[in-house]
């Protein structure tokens, strides 16, 4: 076997073979001061003025190296997800927490298309409420859910999915990844779900919602609305507002990824290994959501007036913007807040929470490496 591998030790006289690949013969090694060639230290000889020299060769340490990495990995704390777990554990998460949470989905949705700033429609969450179920019954309040549930669940995957094939490589030896990284990991997650996802589910949400509010709805289900969007304006007729959501998303995975692997970086201190229970994972989901509602509602509201059915009113993003500015004042920009508020809470609350909890389950049904 070669020397890379044989213990050192520390003779009590002149070593003859010295170098890279050297060491002191069995003969030199003094009985008492042996020590295992796992240490990773490299060889190490003593020469003419007794003083210890190590000798390291460039394929022993990056040898060593890899295998403290392993070592580290395998004693850590939380271990990379694989990407497939990530995806599967994520769109049950999506698919679950949609249906509990779209009520509010709902009426956040109508407040924001409520553009009239004198006699509006709706006098507040309540009425909005009341006015609906007086209208069209408790059904009413799940009008839409039907293409935010086809879209969430590959929503809540794409997002999981793409945040752990970008964080996997940032993480340390332990699994841990910096709050720096976490925030652009995040944001990458969300421009991801944005295109790919969001940008069509919102649209047709946020069409169907607003085709409830004609005196002569014309989508009789979600695909009979699908089939008259597309004929009528083709597909991009589905990605409407989608520089609005992509920043919307981008900013939302963002804040909320960032605040969540701030809370858990924190909570875990020095012992990454120490798990979370779901109460305190769902705590911090609610936190992390209620920073990305204060930090991005504005471009919410811009993005839900540019999928509306009155979209034509505005050329741009920027003029929507613009127009709401003038008209309805800044104010305008935080309509729906409080509905949104406490579904996002809630919404990353839940899929945090089940996300963690089928991801341990599916750790110990699917062995990955």
């Amino acid at each position: 076997m070669s020397s890379l591998w044989r213990p050192f030790s520390i003779s009590e006289g002149p070593c003859k073979n010295v170098g890279f690949r050297g060491g002191c013969s069995q003969q030199q090694h003094h009985p008492l001061t042996s020590i295992p060639s796992s240490s990773c230290l490299g060889n190490v000889s003593v020469n003419h003025t007794g003083a210890a020299a190590v000798y390291r060769s460039q394929d022993f340490y990056h040898s060593c190296s890899s295998k403290r990495t392993l070592a580290a990995a395998a004693v850590g704390g939380r271990k990379v997800t694989h990407p497939g777990k990530a995806i599967l554990a994520g769109g049950i998460a999506g698919g679950i927490e949609i249906c509990i949470t779209f009520p509010t989905e709902y009426v956040k949705t109508q407040l924001q298309l409520e553009h009239r700033a004198i006699n509006p429609r709706y006098r507040g969450i309540g009425d909005c409420v009341k006015l609906t179920v007086q209208d069209h019954g408790l059904r009413g309040l799940y009008r839409g859910l039907s293409s935010l549930l086809y879209g969430s669940i590959p929503k809540s995957a794409v997002r999981f999915g793409t945040f752990e094939v970008l964080s996997n490589p940032m993480r340390d030896a332990n699994g841990r990844l910096d709050n720096t990284r976490s925030l652009w990991c995040g944001l990458g997650a969300g421009i991801a779900e944005a295109v790919l996802v969001v940008c069509p589910m919102e649209t047709l949400k946020v069409k169907f919602i607003h085709d409830q509010c004609s005196l002569r709805p014309r989508y009789r289900g979600f695909f009979h609305g699908v089939r008259e969007i597309i004929r009528d304006q083709g597909i991009r007729g589905t990605y409407q507002g989608l520089t609005a959501t992509v920043l919307k998303q981008g900013s939302n995975q963002a804040i909320r990824f960032y605040v969540m692997n701030s809370l858990r970086n924190w909570y875990k201190g020095d012992d990454p290994r120490r798990d979370m229970h779901p109460v305190v994972t769902a705590m911090f989901g609610a936190t992390a959501g209620a920073a990305s509602v204060f930090g991005n509602t504005p471009l919410d509201v811009v993005k839900t007036r540019m999928q509306g059915l009155e979209a034509h009113r505005y050329r741009s993003t920027v003029d929507c913007a613009f127009q709401i500015l003038k008209n309805e004042g800044p104010q305008a920009f935080y309509k729906g807040t409080v509905p949104r508020l406490g579904r996002v809470c809630l919404d990353v609350a839940i899929v945090f929470v089940i996300y963690e909890e089928v991801v341990k389950l599916l750790n110990n049904m699917w062995k990955t490496e």
